[in-house]
């Protein structure tokens, strides 16, 4: 079965797995998604991850983040850029989330990259998703 957007994917099995208080999660890999989930550890919206070898393709299995309470890390993951619907900014035009509290992801020609790197380096790029 081929999967129209494997992004999207990746985004609704973690808000799934959070709202049912999964401690992990295994996505198919791939480069892109990897670059993702870096971005999320990095930022703290994720404990760990690590890729599984298989035959085939691999799995992305990642370590979900909960605070003391059990509250989730991630309260809202949103796809904004759709294979029926790209959305491109320029380096003057990156949107911020919850104003600034959220975080952006935005695939550039210097790599998969946060709004914040992205300012900083003066380059835009396809908006691939907000988390917040």
């Amino acid at each position: 079965m081929s999967m129209t957007d494997p992004i999207a994917d990746l985004l609704t099995r973690i808000r799934n797995a959070q709202v049912a208080k999964h401690k992990t999660v295994d996505v198919p890999a791939s480069k892109m998604k990897v670059a993702i989930v870096t971005i999320l550890k990095d930022e703290g919206f994720v404990d760990s991850f690590k890729v599984v070898e298989a035959e085939v393709q691999g799995a992305l299995r990642i370590q979900l983040k909960y605070g003391t309470g059990g509250e989730r890390a991630i309260h809202g993951l949103e796809r904004v850029s759709r294979p029926g619907r790209r959305v491109y900014c320029g380096k003057d035009e990156i949107p911020k989330v919850l104003d600034g509290l959220g975080l952006t992801i935005l695939s550039t020609p210097k790599g998969v990259l946060t709004g914040k790197s992205c300012r900083r380096l003066g380059v835009g790029g396809e908006v691939l998703c907000n988390v917040w």
